[in-house]
């Protein structure tokens, strides 16, 4: 069993999909850190100073109760919120994340059909018997045909 499991874990689409995941969860780390330390500040900063991971609504006050002036003030005190900015941060991830991807298959399907165009032909049918022939040929090696008059 112990054997099996290995040349299972060992297969090119297991490492190759494990290599994957380690990636994108990298990479979904470095969108984060793009959207709330690059984006955000400039967009807060021209919607009149406004922190978006600080934006919530309170449901429930906790002890002491509120106004909170942060979010983590909000969960230090135990109340229930909703928090919007944090989702709004999250919503942005996710689209900038879904463009890099977007572009990474359509720039991949690109180099593919590159490599799949099709080449030139290389033979040709003679016109009197319909043998295929080699393109350059004037005269048909079956018929022996004079191709040049076609």
């Amino acid at each position: 069993m112990l054997k099996e499991f290995k040349e299972f874990a060992m297969r090119g689409n297991v490492v190759d999909m494990a290599v994957g995941i380690i990636i994108g969860a990298a990479f979904g780390t470095v969108v984060k850190s793009l959207v709330s330390d690059v984006i955000m500040p400039p967009v807060g900063l021209l919607l009149g100073n406004v922190d978006f991971s600080d934006l919530f609504l309170v449901l429930k006050q906790g002890a002491p109760a509120g106004p909170y002036a942060s979010l983590a003030d909000a969960q230090a005190a135990g109340a229930v919120s909703i928090n919007y900015g944090v989702f709004v941060d999250t919503i942005i991830s996710f689209l900038l994340v879904a463009l890099a991807v977007f572009i990474l298959v359509r720039n991949m399907n690109r180099l593919k059909r590159q490599e799949e165009a099709p080449a030139e032909p290389t033979t040709k049918e003679c016109s009197y018997c319909l043998s295929t022939i080699p393109i350059k040929a004037t005269r048909c090696a079956y018929c022996t045909s004079d191709l040049k008059t076609v």
